[in-house]
């Protein structure tokens, strides 16, 4: 049997594991809590257990290599410098620690950037050697490749595009800035969009008034959009317009081949695609406005992306 990585999703609530073969099959899967663990070298050595196990039932080979994703992972030095999600006080050795637990080389990344590789390695832009994965859920993460390479920049943070301002003075973020892309083309985003919308026009109908704005979701703007209430509808064609326009920029300073569209709101389909492309069009720069720029949908199955992505730091670190 060929060798195998093991793919990591570290997570604020459970870490999925699977072992990963060249073709990106996975051939055993598991899963570790993580909120459990308040030490992280014990949580370690739970994930060589679970691993262990793997192997055991499946008869699959130990992983000649491990890549983990998780939330600010630094591409660079292989760390997490400051966390909201996970158990443990930064500074957290993800590659140091990983890698001394289990005797292999070690690659770490972000949740954006690990897809962007698993998306070359498996999905829709596998040959490609540029593009930018746009990830779009409860915020928008990506991953930017350029001439094969992912962009990391000198501390390893490079590529947060879902921090760049569209809206200046716009809506507070996250990050402590106003107006970030995040803020308006989130799955966050659009249920403020149409939480704004309602408010702006009271007398205006729409199903979206039998949810509290609080409990407003993007899963209750679609499920109205998809029944047709024009309110919802706007909301999306709000969105993709924002977006558009914001991809058009990004196109202008590394010139893709493509953007892949990753996650539940990128599943909305021509309700957000339809308007994103328009407005995409209409705001290239003319030195790229030739249709050669493709807008794409992820391949990677929905459930499997994460860890995927991560088997691909690792087969990337192995050469």
């Amino acid at each position: 049997m060929s060798r195998t990585v093991l793919g990591i999703d570290l997570g604020g609530t459970n870490t999925v594991l699977a072992l990963v073969n060249p073709r990106g099959e996975i051939l055993a899967g598991g899963q570790v809590k993580t909120c459990g663990h308040h030490d992280f070298a014990a949580f370690v050595n739970e994930l060589l257990r679970e691993t262990r196990r793997m192997v055991a039932d499946s008869g699959a080979p130990y992983p000649a290599a491990v890549g983990v994703g998780a939330p600010a992972a630094n591409i660079m030095t292989g760390t997490i410098e400051r966390t909201a999600n996970l158990p443990w006080e930064p500074p957290i050795l993800l590659a140091a620690q990983i890698g001394e637990v289990f005797g292999v080389p070690v690659a770490v990344g972000n949740d954006a950037n690990a897809a962007a590789l698993g998306e070359m390695t498996y999905g829709a832009a596998r040959g490609m050697r540029d593009f930018i994965m746009i990830t779009l859920g409860t915020g928008v993460g990506s991953g930017v490749v350029c001439d094969g390479n992912l962009l990391s920049g000198r501390e390893g943070m490079a590529g947060e595009l879902g921090h760049i301002i569209i809206r200046r003075g716009g809506r507070s973020c996250g990050c402590g800035r106003n107006g970030c892309l995040e803020t308006y083309t989130s799955a966050r985003g659009v249920a403020r969009t149409a939480v704004e919308m309602l408010n702006k026009d009271p007398e205006r109908p729409s199903i979206l008034r039998q949810v509290a704005p609080e409990d407003m979701t993007s899963l209750h703007v679609y499920q109205a959009a998809m029944a047709s209430d024009s309110l919802a509808l706007e909301v999306f064609e709000f969105t993709g317009k924002v977006l558009g326009e914001a991809l058009a920029d990004f196109a202008a300073f590394t010139s893709p081949k493509a953007f892949v569209l990753f996650g539940g709101l990128a599943q909305s389909g021509e309700m957000l695609l339809k308007p994103l492309k328009k407005a995409f069009e209409e705001n290239l720069l003319f030195l790229h406005a030739d249709g050669r720029i493709k807008i794409l949908l992820s391949q990677l199955p929905q459930a499997q992306a994460a860890v995927l992505g991560a088997s691909a730091l690792a087969w990337q670190k192995l050469g």
